[in-house]
């Protein structure tokens, strides 16, 4: 992992020299060429390389030198002493002699009138004690000094302890060195338990932790370059990526690594890809997340789904031009060469946790991505079109019971699924069997939102969705024991399961008892549907002589015969030797499920075409009178 980190710091141009580390500058204080004083110029949080001494920047009389807070860079000649401001001036004559500038920055911060028209001006752009600054001589960064990183990277060494540790070859490169004791902290985990100030992923402050008589980060040696490229590479990972796309942080896409459940996830290639060919990205991470409401627009509309097909037949005739190119040149494609890696992190107790890492082949990820999208599918409330694509975030919150008004969801999720969601997320990648606490954990969703009234069970999280992790959690438990797979996206008359049979026919009594008692409180979905998810055989018989009653109520024929007609064309599947059964397992409470919701995204299909053909109709007489 460190080694594979290091190689795309490496390859990205990411790796700083030793003592230095990429920080924003706020302002910066214009000197001309002779060291007068021209002014303060502010930006936008620009990111150069600073000189940095690590945690000792944070004692009582240290501070970094050239790119500083305000506080520490400039003071008020009225007062008094500065021992932060003295330790600064004092880097900056001792680096004089390196860099002639410096002594230019000294001069400027020396005399008295200069240093108070300095802080009147950033009194008045507002700029704050905390704020970080730097200079600007003759209109260059005196960051970008050439000299002045050949003199820091000696003079930074009086700032760095070895604690007599004897050298020792890299655990990253290989190369003789003498390790750190300890490393500098990885940030950019606060969200996900982290420390704001960041977190060691080397640590051995234990006695426990050591072996061989070594201390600290001995233990596991790396030299001060290598890991600096490691923190620089896990710095631009967990900000999305923006080396990897070759993209400026401003013009990025993706703003920061997304987070599942608590855990944020990572991910790299060892070869250059760009954006639109990423297939996590695209297929995994970046689906467009819905309003916490699912309705008509929950479907993807057939001229989306026409161009969701030219978006990946564009893809596929793109991998195949660099295919047959690669043949051509007898170059490789990437595609085929390239290799990916995911990288899933926490923070806790001030050290990073990793909680997996992994890597494979981009050719095998795109395959197992595309069975995924496959295995997905399913028909959505009305009947005509396949649900919508959702991030991976968006399905794992519906793995939760439903409690209405909940606005802490995010924090629930890291309670509940922190331990599920790598092992989801492996068996998404691999195309493997899902674990059995998502079934549970989808019936149990639906369960919940079935007790609901009609118009809380429309809001998200979605019984849909909870129906489509049972959909590729049967499948794949089917394909792990070669049986044949029956599963469809829509209704399945044929289905081979007496489970989905039974809860196809809870479906049509629901919209059966709907039309017959439009206005009744607590339906068949909402009184029934949990006990006969589980013991059908003693609901199914009740619901049937219920039926009887609601059919006598329809005062249309037409509908009296299209329930007649629904339900025996269901019932025929129970004889004999196929009874209605007793009680059911887990797999068959997750086929009663898609049974429920597809026959009723077909009963709602079949109304709305009669709705549409009745309009029609109408409008036909009203053009012919």
């Amino acid at each position: 992992m460190l080694k594979a980190l290091y190689d795309y710091a490496v390859k990205n141009d990411l790796a700083l020299p030793p003592g230095f580390v990429n920080k924003p500058i706020r302002a910066y204080i214009l000197l001309a060429e002779d060291g007068h004083y021209l002014g303060i110029e502010q930006c936008e949080d620009e990111v150069l390389p600073c000189p940095d001494i690590g945690s000792m920047a944070n004692s009582k009389d240290k501070c970094n030198i050239l790119a500083e807070k305000l506080s520490c860079v400039v003071v008020d000649p009225q007062a008094g002493e500065n021992v932060k401001n003295q330790f600064f001036r004092q880097t900056l004559h001792d680096g004089a002699s390196a860099e002639p500038k410096l002594a230019l920055c000294l001069r400027a911060l020396e005399d008295q009138e200069v240093a108070t028209l300095i802080l009147e001006e950033c009194k008045k752009r507002k700029l704050k004690g905390m704020d970080r600054i730097s200079f600007k001589v003759g209109g260059r960064s005196i960051l970008k000094s050439p000299a002045l990183s050949a003199w820091w990277s000696e003079y930074r060494k009086q700032f760095t302890k070895n604690n007599g540790q004897p050298e020792t070859r890299c655990m990253i490169t290989g190369e003789p060195t003498v390790p750190l004791a300890t490393v500098p902290p990885v940030t950019g985990l606060a969200a996900v338990g982290g420390h704001p100030r960041g977190d060691a992923l080397i640590c051995f402050d234990k006695s426990a932790f050591c072996s061989y008589g070594l201390k600290q980060a001995a233990n596991a040696p790396v030299s001060e370059t290598a890991f600096a490229a490691v923190k620089a590479a896990l710095d631009d990972l967990l900000a999305g990526a923006p080396a990897m796309y070759q993209r400026k942080k401003a013009d990025q896409v993706v703003p920061i690594a997304p987070i599942f459940a608590g855990i944020k996830f990572v991910h790299w290639y060892d070869e250059p890809i760009a954006l639109e060919e990423d297939a996590i990205q695209w297929d995994l991470i970046d689906f467009e997340d819905e309003d916490e409401e699912e309705d008509e627009e929950d479907a993807l509309t057939e001229a989306e789904q026409q161009a969701q097909e030219r978006q990946r037949e564009a893809q596929a005739n793109a991998a195949a031009d660099r295919l047959v190119k690669s043949v051509q040149t007898g170059e490789h494609a990437t595609s085929l060469s390239n290799r990916y890696h995911i990288l899933l992190l926490s923070g806790a107790n001030g050290r990073v946790m990793v909680r997996h890492y992994e890597n494979g082949s981009y050719e095998t990820l795109q395959k197992n991505l595309a069975q995924w999208e496959a295995d997905l599918k399913l028909v959505d409330d009305w009947g005509t079109q396949l649900l919508r694509p959702r991030k991976l975030s968006a399905r794992l919150s519906c793995l939760m019971k439903y409690q209405k008004g909940d606005s802490k969801s995010s924090e629930r999720m890291k309670k509940e699924l922190a331990g599920l969601t790598p092992t989801i997320i492996l068996a998404i990648l691999h195309n493997t069997p899902l674990p059995d606490e998502v079934a549970v954990r989808a019936l149990a969703t639906i369960r919940s939102k079935m007790v609901q009234e009609e118009e809380e069970q429309k809001k998200w999280p979605s019984v849909a969705v909870c129906c489509q992790w049972l959909k590729v959690w049967l499948l794949r438990k089917h394909r792990a024991r070669n049986e044949e797979e029956h599963l469809m996206p829509y209704y399945h008359p044929d289905m081979p399961s007496a489970a989905y049979h039974c809860g196809a026919l809870v479906a049509i009594y629901t919209e059966l008892q709907k039309r017959a008692m439009p206005d009744i409180g607590a339906g068949i979905a909402q009184r029934y549907y949990a006990s006969a998810s589980r013991t059908p055989k003693l609901v199914l018989g009740q619901l049937e002589r219920m039926a009887k009653i609601y059919l006598e109520k329809l005062d249309s024929p037409a509908a009296i015969q299209g329930y007649e007609d629904h339900l025996n064309e269901v019932s025929c599947f129970f004889t004999p030797e196929h009874p209605l059964p007793s009680a059911l397992n887990l797999e068959e409470q997750s086929y009663f499920a898609l049974g429920y919701r597809q026959m009723s995204a077909q009963l709602t299909k079949e109304r709305l075409e009669r709705i549409a053909a009745a309009e029609q109709k109408k409008a036909q007489k009203k053009e012919e009178n």
